[in-house]
């Protein structure tokens, strides 16, 4: 027999499809059923465009009409059954129409929601509405799940900062970098992580708003911080460069996608480039994280240094760490890998030569 929850599983897989390309709206999937069965699915595939219910009711009467069901026997199946959504349907006028009024408008009678919209445009409004309207609203069915598929949309609204991701990788004894050489010379980079987790992080990086170095790992690595090895959109570089003392030939600078330079000289725009002025007298790691959430950044996935990380870390900012240890390589020396405090290990898997760990904190933010 099939179940809510099936249905609900299937909407958080169809959410899943518009990753990457939504943000800052939420991840969001839609089931249409009737008599036990899907007549129309959708999801919100791309942001601006129409929301998870909307796709699922365009879909219904598409997949109808194609069995040669007529307009108005079609309009009496979807008075005849239920919505299944993720997240809760909204009640506002943003870059679409409400999907509430779109439900109450189709006359669909019982609607089923993962979980409450933490947005305070919505936030309870859109249950309300249909309520109101005299709609059957069931809400919780696999809450959890639906709230760990847009943790990055819950810690926002909930938290007003973004969703944190640290990432490093480091040799089987515990080195991230070899050491900062005297002023002058060049830094030899330690290549850790093999090809196949390379790509992996390129994936990672397709999936977050903004990634962040420190001013070492920018001068040493020269990183691009873009999507090469995988399909995906950059997210926007952001760089801490306290005294504006990088080389301009770095590659951050090549104007090649939007980048954030944190520093304490300058407050302007350069093209895509945007100086962001912060000061030395209050927490660094504070006002990177403010700034990211007033330029609507919903998540950063932090790539180093090794003090970066640290700093993130001791000020309880952080939401996720993935730690890639190439469990071939020893270093005998070198720069120390950050140390997380008050962790859980949640996961672990193999590629090769490579192991990565998946932590997160022992309490877990995005959760009321």
């Amino acid at each position: 027999m099939t179940t809510p929850e099936t249905y609900m599983h299937r909407c958080i897989e169809l959410a899943k499809l518009g990753a990457g390309n939504v943000a800052p709206n939420p991840m969001v999937g839609a089931v249409l059923v009737h008599d036990g069965k899907i007549i129309g699915e959708g999801y919100h595939q791309q942001y601006g465009g129409p929301h998870a219910e909307v796709n699922a009711i365009n879909n219904s009467r598409d997949a109808l009409s194609g069995l040669n069901v007529a307009d108005d026997a079609s309009k009496e199946v979807l008075q005849k059954s239920t919505l299944y959504v993720s997240l809760e349907p909204c009640a506002h006028y943003g870059k679409t129409p409400p999907c509430a009024d779109l439900i109450i408008e189709k006359k669909i009678p019982r609607v089923l929601i993962g979980c409450r919209d933490p947005f305070k445009e919505v936030n309870g409004k859109g249950i309300e509405k249909l309520k109101a309207a005299g709609v059957e609203v069931e809400l919780g069915v696999l809450e959890d799940e639906c709230k760990e598929l847009n943790k990055r949309f819950f810690i926002f609204h909930a938290q007003h900062r973004p969703y944190i991701i640290l990432k490093w990788a480091e040799t089987a004894d515990g080195f991230i970098a070899p050491l900062n050489p005297p002023q002058g010379e060049i830094k030899e980079r330690l290549l850790i992580s093999n090809q196949y987790t390379n790509r992996l992080v390129h994936q990672w990086r397709s999936e977050e708003a903004a990634i962040l170095v420190g001013t070492n790992t920018a001068l040493y690595d020269n990183p691009e911080l873009t999507v090469r090895l995988v399909e995906g959109n950059n997210p926007v570089r952001l760089v801490v460069d306290m005294d504006l003392s990088l080389p301009q030939q770095l590659k951050l600078f090549n104007k090649q996608t939007k980048t954030i330079v944190f520093n304490t000289i300058k407050h302007e725009v350069q093209e895509n480039m945007l100086y962001y002025q912060i000061t030395n007298d209050v927490s660094v790691v504070h006002q990177i994280v403010n700034a990211l959430y007033h330029l609507r950044l919903q998540s950063v996935l932090i790539e180093g240094g090794a003090k970066l990380l640290q700093s993130f870390i001791d000020e309880g900012y952080w939401d996720e760490a993935r730690v890639i240890t190439n469990t071939e390589l020893k270093s005998g020396q070198g720069i120390k890998s950050s140390q997380l405090i008050n962790y859980q290990l949640i996961n672990e898997e193999n590629i090769l030569t490579d192991t990565i760990r998946y932590y997160q904190p022992q309490t877990i933010n995005y959760k009321p």
